[in-house]
């Protein structure tokens, strides 16, 4: 059953980025093993003013982030000496584990093509027995990932499991993360499979249980695979799910279940103890406060 809907609030990253920030919530910290959504834009910018709103080098723990473009470009930098373009259909799957530093910029000429960016940005935490491995990154072309039609339903599978795909994204606890575009009066019953799952209205405007939906708010089930969802307009939904792991801390860009892990992260970026992206290395976000 509908366990509860979150609205989205709105974010300012500076410098006239802005996005819907969905997770964490107050009353409903996480979905699974996803901790954190982000939908950002549509937005466009003049050519000129595209530099100013590059994301600067920041530090992560304790997560695996999560880039997945609707429209437009990003250039990825981290301090394991990765650079990546991400464009639409693709997925940058980075895992932070003990400490990584990465950049997010805009210097394509398509970075605000094609209606201009949109991004999903989601985080998903590491199990306790993962949070200080080894941070990595791989980059999954839009091709090596699983399609299908289903009921008026296009769907990829971005990582996990979900109505017998298997995405090729390594993930660290049993989880599942879609893409779906909806025709106007499709309806398809969630996957199930897993204690969590939720739906989130990019576009278009969707109806459960008697109740219609509109974009930015979340809709969160339990494994509910009688939960109905039908589009009443074209729609495009992300849909996504897993398996609880437990408490979790958040402070900034850091995650994890202990604090005093989060209080070690801070004191590293302040004193320069995680590395910086080689050729990225000339500025970064200072620590909060």
């Amino acid at each position: 059953m509908l366990e509860t809907v979150i609205n989205a609030r709105p974010a300012d990253l500076g410098h006239g980025l802005t996005v819907r920030r969905v997770l964490p919530y107050a009353k409903r910290r996480m979905v699974g093993p996803f901790i954190f959504v982000d939908h950002a834009g549509p937005v466009t910018m003049a050519p000129e003013d595209t530099s100013a709103a590059d994301v600067r080098p920041h530090p992560h723990i304790g997560l695996s982030t999560v880039s997945y473009l609707l429209s437009g470009q990003v250039m990825h930098r981290d301090s394991l000496g990765v650079v990546q373009s991400i464009v639409p259909g693709d997925v940058n799957w980075m895992t932070a584990g003990r400490g990584i530093s990465h950049s997010e910029r805009f210097t394509h000429p398509d970075s605000f093509a094609g209606g201009g960016l949109e991004l999903m940005q989601l985080w998903v935490a590491l199990p306790e027995k993962d949070e200080e491995t080894e941070p990595a990154f791989t980059h999954y072309p839009a091709k090596d990932l699983p399609v299908r039609e289903q009921d008026g339903v296009w769907m990829r599978l971005i990582a996990g499991e979900a109505y017998g795909m298997t995405s090729p994204v390594r993930t660290h606890s049993p989880l599942f993360y879609l893409h779906t575009q909806w025709q106007a009066g499709a309806s398809l019953a969630l996957p199930g499979g897993h204690r969590e799952q939720a739906v989130y209205v990019a576009h278009g405007e969707i109806e459960h249980a008697g109740e219609v939906y509109h974009p930015g708010q979340l809709l969160v089930f339990g494994d509910d695979t009688d939960a109905l969802i039908t589009a009443q307009v074209p729609s495009t939904l992300m849909v996504f799910g897993g398996e609880p792991l437990g408490e979790r801390h958040v402070w900034w860009n850091f995650v994890s279940s202990r604090k005093e892990r989060i209080e070690q992260a801070k004191a590293d970026w302040q004193a320069g103890r995680i590395a910086l992206p080689p050729g990225d290395d000339k500025e970064w976000i200072p620590l909060p406060g």
